[in-house]
């Protein structure tokens, strides 16, 4: 499609491939396999001397549809979609990875992905290094001669801390290294990482791409040879694989794209104004406000503060649990992204299986809540927390 057309365009109409039905809707092919004309197709297809459908493991319709859209909004030459934001970062290590290579990783990324990298793939050899997101002199510090990739959350998940896309992707360059940067809390609606050099774009559809809370899944973006010379092939034999249906429901999730992330981002900024302003809040973190310590950055970077906002309750777990009890209309969920607002007490769920140390290095307090603001009224939502702050 065109890329003179704006986002919002881009947004409704890339990826359309009509069938021979002349459906306007984007249509869902839920099939297993495709067939073919001869066997002389067959084997044309698979050997890939043919462009066409195999096997939806690999090669969907409406998966497809999924990709060059997200593509054309990420501003990347090509996408592969996956099964879960998790199978992503697996997906996009597995491929690009080997036995005696090192990463640096942010030590602010969601718990799971910290369990990957600093467990699950050590025991291939593969060795991480974990830094402050916005210590630009200690990713350095940490590069060896095997560094092979550098991975980031920015914003970070929950403290929202904003990590130099640009000067990290010109160190990670000048080491012969990839930057990759999971882009699931701004998306391309607020943020598009490959604009500012980064390789690698990781998402959770899960979360903002889908937008209202129904399915799983996750796609990596980024250069035509990286991503389909090295990831497709991982996907294609491992099977990391998104769904037909889950893709259409993310494909319609993307229409909505940047009305819902503008909301979700007012909502937001008030609510994280509102926060500073209760004397049961020790501290308030949203990129958006004036005392977050990367602010500057962030407005650089994205175009808004994004729809998640953390705080610090005063009076630890007891007080934090008690303003999470309170509440009637927030959802008690990990998940973000939704049109419904949800909070959880990170300590306790989302970084609850890594080490103390480790959520103390990352700066997550038994105090902190995490609260991805929805599409409520905001007046209804400070209401909500206002009960147990009280």
């Amino acid at each position: 499609m065109s890329e003179d057309f704006q986002f919002e365009t881009l947004a409704v109409r890339a990826g359309i491939h009509r069938s021979q039905f002349g459906e306007h809707g984007e249509a869902m092919f839920l099939t297993s396999s495709f067939v073919y004309d001869s066997a002389a197709q067959a084997a044309a297809r698979f050997s890939e001397r043919e462009a066409g459908y195999i096997y939806s493991r690999f090669t969907n319709p409406t998966v497809t549809a999924l990709q060059e859209r997200l593509a054309a909004l990420e501003g990347a030459q090509a996408c592969i979609a996956t099964a879960s934001g998790m199978s992503a970062i697996l997906t996009c290590a597995m491929s690009l990875l080997q036995s005696g290579d090192h990463v640096i990783a942010s030590h602010s990324i969601f718990g799971s992905t910290v369990q990957l990298f600093g467990g699950i793939l050590k025991r291939f050899g593969v060795v991480t290094t974990f830094v402050s997101p916005t210590d630009i002199a200690a990713w350095e510090a940490a590069l060896t001669p095997q560094t092979k990739l550098l991975f980031l959350e920015t914003p970070s998940n929950p403290l929202t801390e904003i990590a130099d896309i640009a000067a990290l992707a010109q160190l990670a360059h000048r080491a012969g290294a990839l930057l990759a940067v999971d882009n699931c809390f701004c998306t391309p609606a607020l943020q598009r990482p490959i604009e500012l050099g980064a390789d690698i774009v990781i998402h959770s559809a899960t979360k903002y791409l889908d937008g209202q809370g129904r399915i799983i899944g996750g796609a990596v973006l980024g250069q035509r040879d990286v991503v389909m010379g090295s990831v497709y092939p991982f996907l294609r034999t491992a099977g990391p694989t998104l769904s037909a249906f889950n893709a259409w429901v993310i494909l319609k999730g993307l229409e909505t794209l940047r009305v819902r992330m503008q909301a979700h981002a007012a909502n937001a900024a008030e609510l994280a104004h509102w926060l500073e302003n209760q004397s049961a809040v020790e501290r308030v973190y949203y990129p958006g406000l004036a005392s977050h310590p990367q602010h500057d950055l962030a407005m650089r970077q994205q175009s808004s503060g994004g729809g998640i906002v953390s705080f610090d309750v005063r009076g630890g777990r007891e007080a934090a649990w008690r303003v999470v009890d309170a509440t009637r209309m927030l959802s008690i969920t990990a998940n973000l992204g939704d049109t419904k607002s949800t909070i959880t007490h990170p300590a306790s769920t989302t970084h609850g299986r890594i080490s103390a140390q480790a959520r103390a290095a990352a700066g997550i307090g038994e105090g902190l809540l995490r609260v991805a603001v929805g599409l409520e009224a905001i007046e209804d939502i400070k209401a909500d927390l206002a009960r147990g702050l009280r």
